[in-house]
C-alpha cells in the first residue's frame, strides 16, 4: 500500500470523493462513561472546508448526547470496493432553515415526512479535526488477482493507499 499524507484542499477533495462514494457511516458519540455509542447515518454533504453535514431529530439522542461532548467519530466502510474511512471531529446542532432547504433532498423526506417545516428538524455539522483512509479502489476479486499475481511473481502486492487527511 502507499501511504500519503494530504492537506488543505486536496485533502477535502479525497475525503469529499471517499465520503461520496459510501454516504453512510456509523456516527459514534462519547457517553458519560467515555464508551462510544454508534448508530448509521447518511451523510448529505462534505463542504468544501471539509465539515460534514447531516439531517437530524433535534430531540434525538444523539444531539442530547452531542450536547454533553460534541466530540463524535465517523466510520465510513465500503467492503466491496475496499474503501474505509474515520473521521473524528467536533459537532454542533444548527437550526439554519437556509442551510436547511439547500441540503434538502426527497430522500430526506422519508425520516421527515413534514419536510422543511417539520419542527424536529436540525442539522448536524462535523468540524473534522482528524481524518484517515484506506482505500483499495479495486473490488474483491481485483484484490484477489492481485494477490495471487504479487505470489507468482515473488513481490508485494499493490492494495491500493492509505494515509491521514488533513483539511485545515
Amino acid at each position: 500500500m502507499v501511504q500519503q499524507h494530504l492537506e488543505n484542499q486536496e485533502a477535502v477533495r479525497k475525503l469529499t470523493e471517499l465520503v461520496e462514494e459510501v454516504k453512510i457511516c456509523m456516527f459514534a458519540t462519547v457517553q458519560e462513561d467515555y464508551s462510544l455509542r454508534s448508530r448509521p447515518m447518511q451523510t448529505i454533504q462534505v463542504d468544501s472546508d471539509g465539515n460534514l453535514w447531516f439531517f437530524t431529530n433535534e430531540f434525538s439522542g444523539k444531539v442530547e448526547e452531542v450536547s454533553k461532548d460534541n466530540t463524535v467519530y465517523l466510520m465510513y466502510s465500503h467492503p466491496g470496493q475496499n474503501t474505509y474511512v474515520h473521521v473524528k471531529g467536533k459537532c454542533s446542532i444548527i437550526n439554519d432553515k437556509a442551510k436547511m432547504k439547500e441540503l434538502w433532498s426527497p430522500v430526506v423526506k422519508a425520516w421527515f415526512p413534514k419536510g422543511l417545516e417539520d419542527p424536529a428538524l436540525a442539522l448536524l455539522k462535523v468540524d473534522t479535526s482528524e481524518a484517515s483512509y484506506w482505500d483499495g479502489s479495486s473490488n474483491k476479486f481485483v484484490v484477489f488477482f492481485n494477490i495471487v499475481k504479487a505470489i507468482a511473481k515473488g513481490e508485494k502486492p499493490n492494495e491500493g493507499e492509505f494515509g491521514s487527511l488533513n483539511v485545515k
